[in-house]
């Protein structure tokens, strides 16, 4: 019997986990489905379990808070709609990223990867330094987009990365602002996409809605105890971040 823990606050991931656990042939257990880093901590420091499904944005929390206060010795598959933690992710006994929405396949992987490392305890040590590398391989060598294209009635322009002060996703369609305030109508149907593309140490998704441009942050104030507001170059509308992200984020700003 394989023990897991799903720590995820969206309830259809959950029951996506559970779906894809029940059609393997592994027999399978979720002992605990936990949505808040307080109750990830107080589960974790009195039960053992053989795999964790983790989400990154909890509701009280980054999951990665977790895990610098609680030691885990099994392996973690992250499960989160945001791709700039690769790297934090690998640091806390990840061994598989699932980028929502994530498919069978890609969740069937992260599972055979499970079953290899469990089977194999040096194994798990040698793919792991070699995934790590692979991982930082590809950030180093990763070439980020310039520019987006803009169509319209009168033509085709372009936007160059450095003048966009953030996205903005409404309704499944992406707006880019510039450093004047003009808002531009994106082909790209959604922030995911937008992340994929774009550099993660320049971009950083406050909420579901918003990804903001570090170069462009011209003022940051409190909000509320766990939110911040921050005001763009060229708009004076303030953006929040989410209680989720906000520790991440003031992280991100002083890197």
């Amino acid at each position: 019997m394989i023990k897991i823990a799903i720590i995820e606050d969206e309830i259809p991931a959950r029951r996506k986990l559970k779906r894809f656990l029940e059609e393997l042939e592994e027999t399978t257990e979720v002992v605990a489905e936990i949505d808040t880093v307080e109750m990830a901590v107080e589960f974790l420091k009195n039960t053992h379990v053989d795999l964790i499904f983790s989400d990154i944005e909890l509701l009280d929390g980054n999951a990665f808070d977790i895990y610098k206060q609680v030691s885990v010795s099994c392996p973690i598959v992250f499960t989160t709609a945001y791709n700039q933690f690769w790297m934090n992710a690998f640091e806390s006994n990840g061994i598989a990223y699932l980028l929502k929405p994530f498919s069978r396949e890609s969740f069937q992987k992260a599972w055979d990867k499970f079953l290899l490392f469990r089977k194999s305890p040096s194994l798990e040590n040698e793919l792991l330094a070699n995934l790590t590398k692979l991982i930082e391989k590809n950030f180093a060598e990763k070439s980020y987009k310039k520019r987006f294209t803009i169509h319209t009635r009168q033509g085709i322009y372009f936007l160059h990365i450095e003048n966009i002060t953030f996205f903005e996703a409404n309704e499944s369609v992406v707006f880019a602002f510039d450093t004047i305030g003009k808002k531009y109508l994106l082909i790209e149907s959604t922030l995911i996409e937008i992340e994929e593309q774009i550099n993660p140490s320049h971009f950083f998704r406050i909420n579901r809605s918003v990804l903001v441009n570090k170069q462009h942050i011209e003022i940051i104030e409190r909000f509320t105890k766990n939110t911040l507001a921050i005001k763009m170059t060229g708009n004076d509308r303030y953006l929040k971040t989410s209680q989720s992200s906000t520790s991440t984020f003031r992280v991100w700003i002083d890197e």
